[in-house]
């Protein structure tokens, strides 16, 4: 392999875990157009073309190193490397993956990884769009964390809480707020309200029971844990993590069609 080009190739497969395919996109286009020889001008220009500072952050260390430990290469190829690596990754996220998180009692037989790993997992990894669903949410400083950084990465959260009416739709809000202040201020609140639901032969409401979170349409995880500590820590739980495939966009296509339809409605 000619010199520089295992350097740019490796750089750009990480470019590609992170960046969305329309970003890699752009990138791919502006490297392809600028000319290396005026570089600080060349790195200006292909940088204005990312607007998100996060991803603008990332490219710039590509860009650096391509400089750095690669100069050789020609943007043309240093742009197609971009191209390839957003390729294979497209393609291995179009095949599903499947694991289990469990949070209990060791039995030996479900690799033991915890409930909260799994969820922090997809949180981490939205880059666009986030929905968390659960019928209960408490002070749990690494979940605030997680939303934090997404929203300061430009992704739009939406959480979707159980509350019927107004009032339940304020002890929606509260158990949000227990997230912390800037957390419910920068959060989308959906709830399901009583006009809406399903009753029993005794007028009894259905409950929003749903526990999952969504990230990009791509990583889905369905889980019987709340957003509680006891959930993470000391109860029993059971969760399954999906990773490509159909699955995480039909859940999250469901779930803007129920907000169209005012099944779910803003709190």
């Amino acid at each position: 392999m000619l010199p520089g080009y295992d350097t740019i190739a490796e750089e750009a497969a990480r470019l590609a875990e992170v960046l969305p395919s329309s970003v890699l996109a752009s990138l791919a286009d502006a490297i392809a157009a600028c000319d290396p020889a005026d570089w600080q001008s060349a790195r200006t220009s292909v940088l204005s073309t990312i607007p998100h500072a996060r991803y603008r952050s990332v490219a710039a260390g590509y860009l650096d190193c391509w400089h750095v430990h690669a100069a050789e290469v020609p943007p043309a190829i240093a742009s197609m490397a971009v191209l390839a690596a957003a390729a294979v990754v497209h393609e291995r996220l179009a095949t599903q993956s499947v694991e289990l998180a469990w949070t209990g009692p060791d039995a030996g037989i479900i690799p033991v990884r915890r409930t909260e790993q799994a969820l922090l997992q997809v949180m981490e990894a939205a880059c666009e769009r986030l929905t968390i669903v659960s019928y209960a949410a408490y002070r749990i400083p690494r979940i605030r964390e997680a939303l934090v950084e997404a929203v300061d990465r430009g992704c739009s959260v939406r959480a979707i809480l159980e509350g019927q009416d107004h009032a339940e739709s304020e002890i929606a809000r509260r158990s949000l707020a227990a997230l912390g202040t800037e957390v419910a201020s920068r959060v989308w609140i959906y709830v399901w309200p009583a006009g809406q639901r399903l009753t029993d032969g005794n007028g009894k409401p259905g409950v929003m029971h749903v526990k999952a979170a969504v990230a990009d349409g791509n990583l889905l995880f369905l889980s019987s844990a709340n957003l509680t500590e006891h959930a993470f820590t000391v109860n029993m739980e059971l969760g399954v993590l999906f990773r490509g495939g159909e699955l995480p966009g039909q859940v999250e296509r469901h779930i803007d069609r129920l907000i169209e339809n005012g099944v779910l409605a803003s709190a």
